[in-house]
């Protein structure tokens, strides 16, 4: 436990660091634009907000492109369930407590300084802030097909 959170503060200051030397990224999926809830989301609660940090093809793996952004989840935030397509993804807590269920999987709630991996394909059916105070906000890697979209999200209902 104590490794993990090592690891990750070192990721953490990593990105920090590669992203004040590097150039911005250009985010292929929604900008800083929140992303767009459905009709009864948007009535209730507020949405996340994505902000790319950096995004660089892999120099040893053609076709593959490293992103890294933080989500920010206002306080009572719930992002719109989707998939990140063919996207390996990895998931830091900075800031805040998230909940967030995979499908085919329990609902779990991620304390600042821990983290998770999504499979390629996986379908993230809930994200939310658990606070109505206070926001939450993650460091998010995302290993995907060059060009690809990195979130989708599910049809309205």
């Amino acid at each position: 436990m104590i490794g993990m959170r090592i690891a990750g503060g070192l990721l953490v200051a990593g990105m920090t660091a590669t992203a004040t030397a590097c150039s911005p990224a250009v985010d292929r999926a929604t900008a800083t634009v929140p992303a767009a809830p459905t009709a009864t989301a948007a009535s209730q609660r507020p949405s996340e907000t994505l902000s790319p940090v950096l995004e660089q093809p892999l120099p040893n793996v053609k076709g593959k492109t490293f992103t890294s952004a933080i989500v920010d989840f206002p306080p009572n935030a719930r992002a719109v369930a989707h998939r990140h397509g063919a996207a390996f993804v990895y998931a830091y807590v900075l800031e805040g407590t998230v909940r967030s269920q995979l499908a085919g999987k329990p609902v779990r709630t991620y304390h600042q300084g821990q983290n998770w991996v999504e499979q390629p394909g996986a379908h993230h059916l809930l994200t939310e802030n658990t606070s109505r105070t206070k926001v939450a906000k993650l460091l998010v890697i995302f290993i995907s097909n060059t060009g690809d979209k990195l979130k989708i999200e599910d049809p309205p209902t």
